[in-house]
């Protein structure tokens, strides 16, 4: 076995290089099988970030069913969900073949491509202008012959939201009338699911000022013959219970998932009766839902359920109903965001610290795993991939911190004393950080710079009280907590307290930019972060736009805590070197945010750099932007720190003189 050298850390060579993560990843999400046959969705970072379809068939050949330039994304609520739904086509009353029904993203229209076409038809009318009206959420009719789904309609600075069925005949795509609404009455649905005789339609609802993990309804109602569903009534949820992914267990009987004990745990209940809890436990049974279409859990023939659960990290179990026991399933992917199933076959989303993204085979019996599809063809030497260490720590006021820690990792260097570390603040903020494999993290770690990548007050995955530490305070308990996670790394000796620094994407990125008011961080990197809450409340898109009467309060009430949460209004109080990345045609964070900072950095004299990446949104998506965005973080990093510009690099162009008085 050789010695590992002794270098200065920043200065370590690593084979993990910014244009391979960014060229390399595919994002692979909502996949769906019938027998040997499944499909998922394929993002693309060389195409764009375009979305496709892939197919596999029985045989393991698998095919691209959508090519350039269709892109299958949905827009509703702006961060999409399935955007996807295999559907059956009949040849002599017997289904013979599989098509699928997309949502386009450059229209946002429902198409069907038929198997073995290569041209889809409209399903849905032309809307007055592209992109009006939106669709998510899929599920086939009990007849087969209809759509069931979220439409989100957009006239003007006004939007609505509705269930509706859409005809797989086409019909509807020049008569809009042919798309029958079903469910109208409150801002927002989810989950809309028909009971198996066709006879019932259960969903999820909420409405303004509340998010779908505040507080939700399940409702159910009789489905008339024609016209829309006048008479429904709640089965569960209500202001301080979220109520997600109802299944039908058989026509009077409904699963869901339920935090009404403070944790999302499964639920059973009959239409006219009191819901039962399947397994209580201090453990989330679903990842957040940012998203529509997620499926934490699904029902199998003999009547079993192989379902998520866990904390920040879900894994995945068996649960009897005759037994009431959950056998945990031992695979190895430690980290699964969805799955699916047709009854027998399960198929997932899921990954490990070792194994990228993966849409895997499980085996329910004993938690055997196929991997069928790596969003990476290759990676890097496991030597240089950072072995996480999930920790709890001790936060202001004797609170408990959640957090994975990322030492530095290098199969042939090391380096000498208390290592420099980067505070890694997700987005959101009621997002979660996982263990996944993330080569973006092992970009830095094997350079020599760790990261301790905080769930701070608010994340998702430790209970319902967890998530509401956030409530009224964001801007104040997450900084006390990356605050307290950097404070512990350099209390256990294992970071370099003049070497600490701090980053953050669009939420994320909010938080950032206000610690960087506590005497603690070196430098600081905000990805689109938000630096204008008053601004941010008036230009964010309609799913969040009251996001913030709970986070921070009712703007009519509390406008001056808003300017006070502001870091635009905070400049002052930072005095150390900022790293600002921006797409130029951001929707949620306009750019004008990060210049008008950047303008008051500049009058300071405060060292920073403001880098703009051209037609990028919110999250970046080309191969050039992330690469560029990455090299730009690693140079900032390493002349803060070190002085010196890493091997392979571009250098920053950053002035280190002392701001002005």
């Amino acid at each position: 076995m050789n010695e590992r050298v002794i270098l200065p850390y920043g200065s370590w060579s690593s084979p993990i290089t910014a244009a391979d993560i960014a060229k390399g990843a595919l994002r692979l999400g909502f996949p769906s099988v019938v027998a040997d046959e499944m499909w998922w969705e394929e993002s693309r970072p060389e195409e764009g970030g375009r979305t496709t379809v892939m197919h596999r068939a029985a045989d393991g050949t698998v095919t691209e069913l959508l090519p350039a330039p269709w892109n299958a994304r949905t827009r509703v609520h702006e961060y999409g969900g399935r955007s996807y739904l295999p559907v059956p086509r009949r040849d002599d009353k017997a289904i013979t073949r599989w098509g699928i029904v997309f949502a386009n993203f450059s229209d946002q229209r429902l198409y069907l491509l038929e198997k073995g076409s290569r041209e889809p038809r409209p399903l849905t009318p032309e809307p007055e202008s592209p992109g009006a009206l939106r669709y998510a959420d899929f599920v086939l009719s009990p007849d087969r012959k209809h759509l069931i789904c979220v439409r989100e309609s957009h006239d003007g600075t006004t939007v609505t939201r509705a269930i509706v069925s859409v005809p797989l005949s086409g019909r509807a795509a020049t008569n809009p009338s042919a798309v029958r609404v079903l469910v109208t009455g409150a801002d927002f649905f989810a989950s809309p699911v028909p009971s198996p005789d066709g006879t019932k339609l259960a969903w999820i609802s909420w409405s303004h000022p509340r998010m779908p993990w505040q507080g939700t309804q399940l409702r159910v109602a009789d489905i008339p013959e024609t016209g829309p569903i006048t008479t429904s009534h709640p089965l569960r949820g209500g202001l301080k219970e979220s109520v997600l992914h109802p299944q039908w267990r058989d026509n009077e009987t409904l699963y869901f998932v339920s935090d009404w004990s403070g944790w999302w745990n499964l639920y059973e209940t009959r239409l006219y009766g009191q819901a039962m809890a399947l397994f209580p436990d201090e453990a989330e049974f679903t990842p957040p839902p940012w998203q529509l279409g997620i499926t934490p859990y699904c029902v199998l023939d003999d009547g079993q359920l192989i379902t998520l659960y866990g904390h920040a990290d879900l894994g995945v179990g068996r649960y009897d109903p005759h037994t009431a026991d959950l056998t945990p399933l031992a695979s190895s992917f430690t980290s699964w965001h969805t799955l699916a199933s047709d009854g027998k076959t399960v198929v997932g989303i899921a990954a490990s610290p070792t194994e990228p993204t993966s849409l895997v085979r499980l085996n329910p019996e004993n938690g055997a795993t196929t991997v069928l599809r790596r969003s990476l063809t290759e990676t890097p030497t496991i030597g240089y991939l950072p072995k996480p260490r999930t920790t709890s720590l001790s936060g202001r006021y004797g609170t408990t911190v959640h957090a994975n820690v990322y030492p530095p990792t290098n199969p042939e260097m090391e380096g000498e004393g208390p290592a420099p570390y980067v505070v890694w603040v997700h987005g959101g903020p009621t997002g979660a950080a996982t263990t996944g494999l993330d080569l973006h993290k092992a970009y830095f770690t094997s350079r020599g710079i760790g990261i301790i990548d905080v769930n701070y007050g608010g994340s998702t995955g430790y209970g319902r009280a967890y998530r509401e530490r956030l409530d009224g305070q964001w801007g104040v308990v997450d900084v006390e907590d990356v605050v307290a996670a950097a404070q512990s790394l350099v209390d256990q000796g294992l970071a370099d307290p003049d070497r600490l620094a701090i980053r953050g994407g669009s939420a994320g990125g909010f938080t950032t930019l206000l610690a960087l008011t506590q005497d603690v961080f070196a430098c600081g990197v905000s990805y689109y972060g938000v630096t204008d809450l008053l601004r941010l409340v008036q230009e964010t898109h309609d799913f969040e736009s009251r996001y913030l009467d709970t986070l921070i309060g009712v703007l009519s009430g509390y406008s001056a805590t808003y300017q006070e949460r502001s870091p635009i209004n905070r400049v002052a109080e930072i005095n150390v070197p900022v790293l600002l990345l921006q797409g130029a045609d951001d929707p949620v964070v306009p750019p004008e945010q990060a210049r008008e900072f950047a303008a008051v950095l500049k009058e300071r004299g405060v060292p920073h750099v403001l880098v703009e990446f051209e037609n990028e949104s919110h999250g970046f998506r080309k191969p050039d932007t992330v690469a560029t965005a990455l090299e730009k973080e690693l140079a900032f990093y390493c002349k803060v720190f070190f002085g010196f510009t890493p091997p392979g690099v571009p250098p920053i162009d950053l002035d280190l003189s002392a701001p002005t008085e």
